[in-house]
């Protein structure tokens, strides 16, 4: 079975379109013929590449819907390819639909519900399709995806909360970078002719001003254009495996900024861990899966060493200790758990520990942002400001 888009007409000569499941494209069009329609387009939601899935990437909060219906019905023994036609009979967005339908697709096919995420790799992260191939090989997908659904609703919660909290100090900004753009480019240059023209001696400040406009005027377009190809070409050599691993090793050791990387690096790992652990997933199961959720790729490389010590005997309180990348907190709390025999409640607590210290830096620098930015702006256009009107003043001076 496979999901298709179709245009048709009915009898009267009204067009329509939508979304049906069929086996192929001739079955397709056969069940349109008993709906009384003449199909003009059937196109696969595939794309050309055998197995592969047009990349969707479903909105979070459609993630937590889906992920939760998805918990309840497997929770009840409902089978997974019925459990995604219920789901998919819910949705209302196309290609929403076409995604889950797929997915069915590709079960019925004889695939497992991890394979189908991993068709479409660009519709769900990396974290929820590390923790569906865990959570199945464990025999725990219902509770996994339990917990999936409680993890995106928060991430969804703290992305909302961090986007409102920069959109006043982003839009202010903005608006003062056009309003000093534009004195710059429109303004000074006008004041500079009457001045000129009267031969007044002009102040350093407003000698600067002219200089900077000039400036602007002359090089401002190339220099915005060729940061911008700078910031391209950079993002282009990121994705480099080596390279990338580099630049996140470099990030980890940046002053003032490594703490707020290692902080959320530690709160992603902790959290997943945390999850897969309380979910019966075994041990080295859930720390291959967390491993692929860090988004640091030097972090990522040192979970993965972790992951390897821990499988091959050691203990996991003294592998995080070695890998030299995690507070001692953790380390502590972790080893609280393997000699108390509770690591899932403990890293539970880790987990919030991790997540309210990140939570309580990102409100300090979300905090910090609007006045610095009320500060510079303010004293830029301030500098403008005087550099326009002190020589106002000394014309007027000059007048009297």
């Amino acid at each position: 079975m496979a999901a298709f888009l179709y245009k048709a007409v009915d009898a009267t000569g009204k067009k329509s379109k939508g979304l049906l499941e069929a086996a192929n494209e001739a079955t397709a069009r056969a069940d349109l013929r008993k709906r009384n329609l003449l199909p003009l387009s059937i196109v696969p939601t595939r794309g050309r590449t055998a197995g592969r899935v047009r990349s969707h990437k479903m909105s979070l909060k459609k993630q937590v819907l889906v992920t939760r219906q998805l918990a309840t019905l497997v929770g009840a023994q409902v089978r997974i390819e019925d459990a995604l036609k219920i789901v998919a009979d819910q949705m209302k967005g196309a290609a929403d639909v076409s995604l889950l339908l797929n997915m069915r697709s590709a079960i019925i096919d004889g695939r497992s519900l991890a394979q189908s995420l991993e068709d479409a790799p660009g519709s769900f992260d990396e974290y929820y399709r590390a923790s569906v191939r865990a959570g199945e090989t464990a025999g725990k997908l219902a509770e996994v995806m339990e917990h999936l659904a409680v993890h995106i609703e928060d991430r969804a919660r703290n992305r909302q909360t961090l986007q409102l909290a920069l959109i006043y100090p982003a839009l202010l900004a903005l608006v003062s970078l056009a309003v000093i753009v534009a004195l710059l480019t429109f303004v000074v240059p006008d004041i500079v002719r009457v001045f000129t023209a009267r031969g007044a001696e002009l102040p350093a400040l407003t000698r600067g001003l002219i200089g900077v406009s000039d400036w602007v005027q002359r090089w401002g377009v190339m220099v915005a254009g060729t940061i911008g190809v700078i910031l391209f070409a950079l993002m282009l050599l990121l994705r480099q495996p080596a390279l990338r691993l580099r630049w996140d090793r470099w990030l980890t050791r940046l002053p003032f900024f490594s703490t707020l990387v290692l902080r959320l690096n530690s709160a992603q790992f902790t959290g997943t861990l945390a999850t897969l652990v309380q979910s019966g997933v075994p041990l080295v199961d859930a720390l291959r899966a967390a491993a692929g959720t860090v988004p640091n790729r030097f972090i990522r490389t040192r979970v993965a060493q972790i992951t390897q010590d821990v499988q091959d005997g050691a203990v996991l309180s003294r592998s995080v200790d070695a890998a030299g990348v995690f507070p001692p907190m953790l380390v502590a709390m972790i080893a609280s758990g393997e000699a108390g025999g509770t690591l899932g409640r403990s890293l539970e607590r880790a987990a919030n520990d991790q997540a309210a210290s990140l939570k309580a830096t990102v409100t300090a620098i979300v905090a910090l942002v609007e006045p610095a930015v009320l500060l510079v702006m303010g004293g830029i256009v301030m500098m403008l400001v005087m550099a326009i009107l002190m020589p106002i003043v000394g014309l007027n001076a000059l007048a009297g």
